[in-house]
């Protein structure tokens, strides 16, 4: 062989061994039966999400088997004509739609309670769904130190199913906050430490599981997930923030549908994404840790980004983003991030997010757990404690930015949550006592007001079903009857 010969052969030789090192490199990872999921020990202790911090020993720890184990019980489903489906109520507006009329005044002890007596769970601000007749809400189990994704009737409270798994977690401000997404085949749940969990709505039998630390490099928020799931016919949209934006998750198999690519690296808030129709476009829209991004919801393109803007990158997003109009969205935090209305235009096929005005932290309006609500072409919402004089007062703001009235220094509550029903505001303070006052555009007007639960740090959302109020503090769900009668 001549040395040209050989000189050939080996530059062959070598080319086919970096076209092999590039295939390696870049082929797509394998199919991860769902089932089989449990989470990567080690990148959960890099992510700090084990507890212990990331000099922990991996052996210290265990593996977080999603599937964990399923307890049956004795309870029964209700009966409801309407449904509490997500986080915020069928539209995402936390406005009831229903037409039941509610009653426009409660005696000294408040609006009767449905059950003999309260639900007991773990500690934590996780708020209930309704589903003919059945309450989901994600828990944590204190002694088994484990998730819980439990099932209760509405008409007595009493537990039909429970399915849990066990992650032992540290308490910080509570645990377990998300609210779950339930149809008539499937109900999703998201712990603390951004384990996904999917079940049969009526058995309880365990669908599929996905750890968004271990498969996407999600990292969890300062105070655990926030985020609660959305099921957009038939598909779980979820966001990791870490190697992907945004994933769209059969709900049926567990099998990823499509990805969002995240190339600047934006991280998960404790906000959720919502779905809105923007300039005609179905749109899920996520306030990430560095951005604001909106992600076409349409059949033909889903998942891809369609705009994205920095004019809106808080490290600590709670409240989630509030669809205003067809090109408006209205963006809040507390812990000194004030609020942001964020325009939106199209030039042929190319998107542009403009800011249409901003407030500051003590003078403008805010807030900074719950995410307010557009009523009557008005947002209405509850002001942080940083928010000056009109501190943790209910306030309501005109689309236009400018203050039309709140609620005064006598009428404060807390971070509590809110929501409208037959054209009232239910406002429930931290520690417990619920006001009913009239959805008005003129001025405040309180009509009720009473102590209705007895505990502390009473923030998670609530759900209002056919007369039904539910609603909790950090340990205990209660079920209100608030129709008129």
């Amino acid at each position: 062989m001549s040395e040209r010969q050989l000189s050939a052969v080996m530059i062959g030789i070598v080319a086919c061994i970096a076209c092999g090192f590039l295939l390696l490199l870049f082929k797509s990872p394998g199919a991860v039966i769902p089932e089989k999921r449990t989470a990567d020990v080690v990148a959960e202790i890099a992510a700090g999400t084990m507890g212990g911090g990331t000099g922990s020993s991996v052996k210290q720890v265990e593996a977080v088997d999603i599937e964990g184990e399923f307890i049956a019980f004795e309870g029964q489903p209700g009966e409801t004509t309407n449904d509490w489906p997500r986080f915020r109520g069928t539209d995402f507006s936390n406005v009831v739609g229903d037409s039941v009329p509610l009653a426009e005044s409660w005696g000294s002890n408040g609006p009767p309670k449905m059950w003999d007596k309260a639900i007991n769970l773990g500690e934590g601000h996780s708020g209930p769904v309704v589903w003919k007749g059945k309450i989901f809400v994600m828990d944590y189990d204190e002694e088994k130190k484990g998730d819980a994704l439990r099932c209760f009737s509405i008409t007595d409270g009493q537990e039909i199913w429970r399915r849990w798994y066990k992650a032992p977690t540290k308490r910080n401000h509570g645990v377990s906050r998300t609210v779950p997404a339930v149809t008539d085949q499937y109900v999703v749940a998201i712990g603390p430490r951004c384990h996904v969990m999917c079940a049969d709505t009526e058995t309880g039998s365990f669908r599929w599981g996905i750890d968004m630390v271990a498969e996407y490099g999600a990292e969890v928020p300062l105070w655990y997930t926030g985020q609660c799931p959305l099921i957009d016919k038939g598909t779980v949209v979820l966001a990791p923030a870490g190697k992907s934006l945004m994933i769209g998750v059969d709900c049926a198999t567990g099998n990823v549908l499509w990805e969002t690519p995240n190339p600047d690296g934006w991280k998960m808030s404790h906000s959720s994404i919502m779905l809105m129709t923007l300039l005609g476009k179905k749109t899920y829209v996520y306030c990430t840790d560095g951005g604001v991004a909106g992600v076409s919801a349409e059949e033909d393109g889903r998942g891809e980004i369609l705009w994205k803007s920095t004019a809106w990158s808080n490290k600590i997003t709670s409240p989630s983003p509030l669809w205003v109009d067809d090109h408006r969205i209205f963006m809040t935090t507390g812990n000194g991030g004030g609020s942001l209305m964020l325009g939106l235009r199209k030039d042929g096929d190319t998107f542009t997010a403009e800011t249409i005005f901003e407030h500051d932290k003590t003078k403008g309006f805010s807030c900074e757990q719950q995410t307010p609500i557009l009523y009557q072409g008005h947002i209405f919402g509850v002001l942080p404690k940083s928010a000056g004089v009109r501190r943790e007062q209910f306030a309501c703001l005109n689309a236009e930015g400018k203050f039309v009235w709140t609620s005064g220094k006598t009428e404060r509550y807390g971070l509590g949550p809110f929501l409208v029903a037959d054209n009232k505001f239910f406002v429930l303070n931290d520690n417990g006592e619920l006001t009913m006052m009239k959805a008005s555009l003129t001025g405040f007007e309180r009509l009720a007001q009473a102590q209705v639960l007895k505990g502390h740090d009473a923030w998670a959302p609530m759900a209002l079903v056919d007369g039904k109020l539910l609603l909790r503090d950090s340990k205990q769900m209660i079920c209100l009857d608030v129709g008129e009668h």
